[in-house]
């Protein structure tokens, strides 16, 4: 598992590795109103984008792959990933 994230400044698909993550240019506007949609992230372990929110960005709540293959979850601290063991 890649341990920090690598910020992008530009949406380009081709160039998410594990890891990157991109604020949305819209962030805060969709999705729940108290936690809404913040960035694309690729997953630390796999690579497998999907978007995350607000409180995950910040560290409040843990972050889970969306994959059928892959089952990390992590929480984010200061642009670092630190991985969070299944109870």
């Amino acid at each position: 598992m890649v341990a920090e994230l690598n910020i992008l400044t530009e949406w380009i698909p081709e160039q998410m590795e594990p890891g990157s993550l991109f604020v949305l240019e819209n962030a805060g506007q969709v999705g729940d109103q108290d936690d809404p949609y913040w960035a694309v992230l690729a997953c630390p372990e796999c690579g497998t984008l999907g978007l995350i929110t607000q409180k995950q960005v910040n560290g409040l709540i843990p972050v889970i792959c969306g994959s059928d293959k892959c089952s990390a979850q992590f929480m984010i601290l200061n642009e670092q990933v630190m991985p969070r063991r299944p109870n």
